[in-house]
């Protein structure tokens, strides 16, 4: 059976990529291989293809830029979103998509719930909103996981833009009263395998190979929109400065030192798009659905800054 994955080159799709190898064929076209902002092609790779389950981690993603490109970031966050959905609720075949915690307003203190309400402050939020409600009204048997402040060992992100920054310099300034939970690309995929797994079911080995007892292309929680992010929270300023802590601790030669890494206020450092400050999300309703505890954000760091490290 095919897996189509969208965005497959991506932070997120590369790891969907690793993820669900063993479940089937991988189909990760390339931008060359298609063209995802053109609605025809889309419509004839999947004629051609058939996958049995989708993955659609494609999205626009530079948040400043779609405040003046706000078509294109449509046509990715929103009309495609919609055409793959109506495309699985037609073939009765699984999808899952990737949302972000900008679709909410980014006020108060209080963790966002799943039903609580919208109010995106940014092209980029309201266009990945229209995306989710056009997932979530199609018909088709849909996850749509939203998570935040994405990063990974690989490809371009805030993690290893602090360890070149930490390097290169003896002093940073970095936003302190943005508040979220950062979320390695390696944990969104390791989620959404196990919404594959049935919990009297799961994967077993029987010495080897590697036996699966049942189809990878049924979701085996309820339909709807999740929140996917690591437990705990931490400022913008607090992930640079636990990024430097843990750096140091592995070895590396870092410029940068604690005390001249200073926070600002997001006033000081003003930008096309408005950013959320309150990216709190409650996690309950995914580790109810899935049995499990979600890792702190400082565990999961460790992990993703060891694998770019050994890279």
């Amino acid at each position: 059976m095919n897996i189509f994955i969208t965005g497959g080159n991506g932070q997120v799709g590369f790891e969907l990529q690793r993820q669900f190898a063993p479940f089937g064929t991988i189909l990760a076209p390339t931008r060359q291989e298609l063209d995802l902002t053109n609605a025809e092609a889309v419509d004839a790779y999947l004629a051609k293809h058939q996958p049995g389950l989708i993955l659609n981690a494609a999205a626009y993603t530079t948040v400043d830029k779609a405040e003046s490109e706000p078509q294109q970031a449509k046509r990715l966050n929103a009309e495609l979103p919609a055409q793959l959905a109506e495309y699985a609720a037609k073939q009765g075949i699984p999808l899952v998509h990737y949302s972000t915690d900008y679709v909410y307003p980014g006020n108060g203190e209080t963790p966002w719930q799943e039903d609580s309400p919208t109010g995106p402050l940014s092209v980029y939020g309201q266009t990945k909103l229209e995306g989710d409600e056009a997932v979530v009204n199609s018909g088709a048997s849909h996850l749509v996981f939203r998570t935040s402040w994405v990063y990974a060992a690989r490809g371009n992100n805030f993690m290893k833009t602090m360890l070149r920054l930490g390097r290169e310099r003896e002093a940073l300034s970095i936003v302190n009263d943005q508040i979220g939970a950062p979320t390695p690309a390696r944990l969104i995929a390791q989620v959404t395998a196990l919404a594959f797994t049935p919990h009297d079911s799961p994967l077993t080995t029987h010495n080897s190979p590697l036996t699966i007892h049942h189809s990878p292309f049924t979701i085996h929680i309820p339909a709807g929109i999740y929140h996917l992010a690591p437990r705990g929270e931490t400022s913008w300023h607090g992930f640079a400065s636990e990024i430097f802590n843990q750096a140091r601790g592995a070895g590396e030669a870092l410029a940068i030192t604690p005390e001249s890494t200073a926070g600002i206020p997001t006033a000081e450092y003003p930008t096309p798009a408005k950013r959320p400050l309150n990216s709190r999300m409650a996690l309950s309703k995914l580790e109810s659905a899935l049995g499990i505890t979600m890792p702190t954000w400082q565990s999961q760091l460790g992990l993703t800054l060891r694998e770019y490290l050994d890279q």
